[in-house]
Formats: structure tokens, C-alpha cells, sequence
């Protein structure tokens, strides 16, 4: 299933010709971190792909296969468009964490990161209407302090975890979790800002 909507805001610092681009995502956070580069997508795409991994699949090499199938998705209904698509996995050691979808998914993510470090990986890629696939990683590390049950208790009740890969949102409240982290912010909320800049130069979408 693909749904897809328009925006008529203008982007600022794309060409004055350019193929259309297309967010594959309907996250609002990616819409958001794009803005940053000043740019607004002509429409929104949002894929609905099977992103269940593949076996022996690691964490990495996951979210590269799922933002290329978006993009691929996109591309299928606007073949005229440069597509721009991501996808965010929090990998634990070899172990990729699901998306949570209810708070026993949540709690278990939340229960195995506390107290310790895990990656996460911001895969973005880029299609443009000649076929040319240009794709970029991110990876960071995030360390969680010590969470005690009442603070996974509160976060649960907020709801920010809902969705979110690894059970929480860096964005929201969780940020005070982080002991430090080794990479890219904008990576961890959904889109790495420099990764994603570099591939829309690249392409001439952005000056």
C-alpha cells in the first residue's frame, strides 16, 4: 500500500531546475530534519514495504536494504521524481531491535539498553529518475545511563516510545537517558542531516 500527498511549499535552496523530490516517508521528523537543509519536499510518499530482516541479517546491512526498497517503492509511483527515502535501526550487538508497537515491546528495548551502549544506524538513499541509486550510513553510538523501573515507568506512561525504533525517541524525554553520545543526533531522530546533504549535492538537488 502506498499513499501519497502533495505540498506546495517551495524549497529554498534547491536549483531553479530540478526533478521533483519526493520524501518516502510519512514521518514528520524526517519532513522536519529536511527543512533544516532548507528544502521541502513536492510530495510525500509513504511506503509500505515488509521490514521484517531477513535471516542472519545484521543491524547495519538492514537499514541500507530497507531505505533502498522505500525508495525503490516510491520510485514505482512517481518515476519522474528524485526519491528520497531513510530508514533507522537500533542494533544491539548483532540483535536488531523491532519498532515498538506495544509497551511490553517497549519495556523489554528499554530493559536491554539500560546501563549500556547500542548503535544505531541511519541509512538514507536517494533515487533519481535516471536510475541511479545514491546511498549513505550513519552510525552512532548511544550510551543509556542505569534506568531504574520508575523511570521506565514514566516513559512508558508518555507514550513517546510508541513506533519508535528500540522503543524510544532521542527527540523527547529519553535524551535525558544518554549518558553520551558518538555520532549523529539528526541520525538517531530519522535522518542524518550531513549523510543526506552530501547525496543531494551530489545529485544537484541542493546547492
Amino acid at each position: 500500500m502506498v499513499a501519497a500527498s502533495s505540498l506546495s511549499v517551495p524549497s529554498v535552496h534547491a536549483p531553479a531546475s530540478r526533478a521533483p523530490l519526493v520524501l518516502a516517508s510519512a514521518s514528520p521528523r524526517r519532513r522536519d530534519l529536511l527543512a533544516r537543509l532548507g528544502l521541502v519536499p513536492d510530495s510525500v510518499i509513504a511506503t509500505d514495504i515488509d521490514e521484517s530482516p531477513l535471516p542472519g541479517e545484521l543491524p547495519r546491512a538492514h537499514a541500507v536494504r530497507l531505505a533502498a526498497g522505500k525508495a525503490r517503492a516510491a520510485a514505482a509511483m512517481a518515476p519522474d521524481a528524485a526519491i528520497l527515502s531513510g530508514d533507522t535501526v537500533v542494533g544491539a550487538g548483532r540483535r536488531i531491535l523491532p519498532k515498538a508497537e506495544d509497551e511490553a515491546t517497549a519495556r523489554a528495548c528499554l530493559a536491554l539498553l539500560s546501563g549500556r551502549r547500542h548503535r544505531v544506524f541511519s541509512a538514507v538513499a536517494l533515487l533519481t529518475p535516471d536510475g541511479q541509486l545514491r546511498e549513505a550510513l550513519s552510525e552512532t553510538i548511544v550510551r543509556f545511563k542505569r534506568l531504574t523501573p520508575a523511570e521506565i515507568d514514566a516513559y512508558i506512561a508518555g507514550g513517546e516510545w510508541h513506533g519508535k525504533a528500540g522503543g524510544y525517541a532521542i527527540q523527547g524525554s529519553a535524551e535525558g537517558f544518554c549518558a553520551w553520545i558518538e555520532g549523529s543526533h539528526s541520525g538517531v531522530v530519522g535522518l542524518p542531516l550531513y549523510e543526506t546533504r552530501r547525496l543531494l549535492v551530489a545529485a544537484r538537488l541542493l546547492a
